[in-house]
């Protein structure tokens, strides 16, 4: 059955980096979009970012520049590697594998001074 798992959130001081990884189960995954969408607190779920099969990369406008999303087939993961963050970051971050149509349980990322 296939899963997602996400992890390295926590709180960071404004200006800072964190990289969130996703570690998926079952198969596909190679051949699969893989997305990052975020919750902030009161807000709606919002699309952060997508990679292709073949490392083609998307990104919302509010974080391009700082935001990277990046995966490793071999290791069935997908990372996002967060800088120069601000508070308005502050979120549960998500994992999502479209073609499955599955999400992960969530990681949660604060920016706080």
């Amino acid at each position: 059955q296939a899963q997602l798992v996400e992890s390295g959130g926590g709180l960071v001081q404004p200006g800072g980096s964190l990289r969130l990884s996703c570690a998926a189960s079952g198969s596909g995954f190679s051949i699969s979009v893989m997305q990052w969408y975020r919750a902030a607190p009161g807000k709606q779920r919002e699309w952060v970012a997508s990679i292709t099969s073949g490392g083609g990369t998307n990104y919302a406008g509010s974080v391009k520049g700082r935001f990277t999303i990046s995966r490793d087939n071999a290791k069935n993961m997908v990372y996002l590697q967060m800088n120069s963050l601000n508070p308005e970051d502050t979120a549960v971050y998500y994992c999502q594998w479209p073609r499955v149509g599955i999400w992960g349980q969530g990681t949660q990322v604060t920016v706080s001074s």
